[in-house]
């Protein structure tokens, strides 16, 4: 599956609604090095890009350009200070084969591109959209795409956006969302505290200069209340199963933290060590409610689109949601990490959603029963 140049346009125009003059589409790709590895699918996705770039100049209605950097070391981590502009016919296959002599400093690349595609290896979300209001662009992040998301961007996004924003409105006016869980160790539950918090809306069309997100997306989001002024300590507390590689392991959270991790296996030791080692990897920095799930796509183990298709919790960095935790709470800016555990019957068959709801001095109000939307929630 590839994308047309004539469909790359239409997708340009329909995610971001270009106004005059704004012809210049950045496609952004970070590359390996000695510290980081190529890998096949990582190699496979710099070459679609490269083929976006040339496809989109021969369309002719765009002037694109591939950006190439090196790798931030984690997921959301803070972009290198330089970027290079390449020819796509020429793309090194390492960093350490860009020529520091026509290094650019990376705002200075991105602010000289209105429109900024990220088909990156590690995703660039949380630096781009902290750097989008600044440099007054707009980016579409799309760590870890591969040709199987390609129908996920010819979907009904008007339809899309309709139901995330019904999303958004009721987290906005929750004050407590509790989610009701089962796996091996029993039955669960987890009230996080949405108090003093709004909620996002990201339906995968970015038509406002100084906005970036995720594509293909369709979710709404929040940041639980992490603790501090106004309201005091965070509520947030209860247990979470979390299933990986067939092993599940509990996590017991107190004021929106990890607390504990329960478990005998790897996962277990790899946790409590990340924990250990990362406390701020603790903070509970995401409430996710995707909604693809319901326009025939399935989860393919990339959670750029997983995560758009039902319940999602991450751990870690906020600060790009309108959390506190950022790159200074870890212990070096390139171990910044914002991970998400998507909780499908695909991806984790051991936990079950028994219930997902939202409570407000209004009433409650229950989204998810038995791992599926609430009929008529839309």
């Amino acid at each position: 599956m590839e994308l047309s140049g004539t469909e790359l346009t239409a997708l340009v125009e329909r995610v971001f609604a270009p106004r005059e003059g704004e012809r210049r589409v950045g496609i952004m790709v970070d590359l390996p090095d000695a510290a980081l590895p190529d890998t096949p699918r990582w190699r496979e996705r710099r070459a679609m890009a490269a083929g976006w770039v040339r496809r989109l100049r021969d369309a002719g209605r765009f002037e694109a350009s591939l950006i190439a950097y090196r790798n931030a070391r984690s997921n959301n981590g803070p972009l290198p200070e330089s970027g290079w502009l390449v020819d796509p016919g020429t793309l090194p296959g390492t960093a350490d084969e860009l020529p520091e002599s026509a290094a650019v400093p990376m705002e200075a690349l991105l602010g000289a591109h209105p429109v900024v595609l990220a088909p990156t290896e590690l995703s660039a979300t949380a630096p781009l959209k902290l750097l989008a209001p600044r440099l007054g662009i707009r980016a579409a992040t799309m760590p870890g795409f591969s040709a199987e998301m390609i129908p996920a961007l010819r979907l009904d996004y008007g339809e899309i956006a309709r139901r995330v924003g019904i999303m958004k409105g009721l987290l906005d006016a929750g004050e407590t969302a509790v989610l009701e869980t089962s796996s091996p160790f029993g039955e669960h539950t987890l009230v996080l505290d949405l108090r003093n918090r709004s909620a996002h809306a990201s339906g995968g069309v970015f038509p406002e200069p100084g906005t970036a997100g995720n594509l293909p997306s369709g979710e709404a989001y929040i940041v639980p209340w992490e603790g501090g002024e106004p309201a005091g300590p965070s509520r947030t507390a209860g247990e979470l199963p979390v299933e990986q590689d067939g092993e599940t392991i509990l996590y017991r959270i107190e004021g929106n933290r990890i607390a504990a991790v329960e478990g005998d296996g790897a996962f277990a030791d790899a946790e409590r060590a990340l924990v250990a080692a990362e406390p701020a990897y603790a903070n509970v920095a995401e409430l996710g409610l995707g909604v693809l799930s319901d326009f025939g796509l399935a989860p393919i183990g990339e959670i750029l689109l997983d995560e758009k298709l039902g319940l999602h919790v991450a751990f870690g960095r906020s600060d790009h949601f309108g959390g506190s935790v950022g790159p200074a709470n870890f212990s070096e800016p390139s171990r910044a990490i914002h991970l998400d555990r998507v909780y499908l019957p695909e991806l984790q068959p051991d936990v079950r959603v028994r219930r997902l709801a939202l409570d407000s001095p209004g009433g409650t109000v229950e989204l998810m029963r038995e791992g599926a939307w609430v009929p008529g929630l839309w």
